[in-house]
């Protein structure tokens, strides 16, 4: 598997965040889906990577910087093919690395509640990722969850 950072140009890339944002509002409540779109994923505050087996993407993650010492864990996706080998953990080892080199103190994120989130749940435990209050702009609801994850 091969992780590298991304521009969103290619025609693949824009199809798994297309397949990301359908997931996410199929599993979500109108209203309560953060996940960004490609024009966001493209600003100067985020940096996204693709994971690539054979060539082919198999995931992807981004990072985006709240300020100079926390960042956010954002687009975390997986294809289904791909589900069960890795994928996942070695795009976020790569974000959390990331967040190392650049002096963040903490790694925070939103995700969904309910059965088709309780893989990510897991790898963000399994990574030292506790639960913590609402950040930034997000509402607290029923629905989603927020982890924080302290880096020093």
């Amino acid at each position: 598997m091969d992780i590298q950072q991304d521009d969103l140009s290619s025609a693949e890339v824009r199809l798994l965040i297309a397949e990301h944002l359908s997931g996410m509002h199929s599993n979500s409540p109108p209203g309560c889906v953060h996940a960004l779109a490609i024009e966001s994923l493209r600003s100067p505050q985020v940096t996204f990577w693709v994971a690539r087996t054979d060539g082919v993407p198999c995931g992807c993650g981004a990072l985006k910087a709240l300020d100079f010492r926390t960042g956010e864990v954002k687009s975390m996706r997986t294809r289904a093919e791909f589900l069960r080998r890795g994928v996942g953990q070695a795009v976020l080892d790569e974000i959390i690395r990331a967040a190392r080199q650049r002096g963040y103190a903490r790694l925070l994120l939103e995700t969904g509640t309910g059965a088709a989130f309780e893989p990510a749940h897991m790898l963000y435990r399994r990574n030292g990722f506790v639960q913590c209050d609402s950040f930034g702009e997000y509402a607290a609801t029923g629905f989603n969850m927020f982890m924080a994850k302290a880096l020093a």
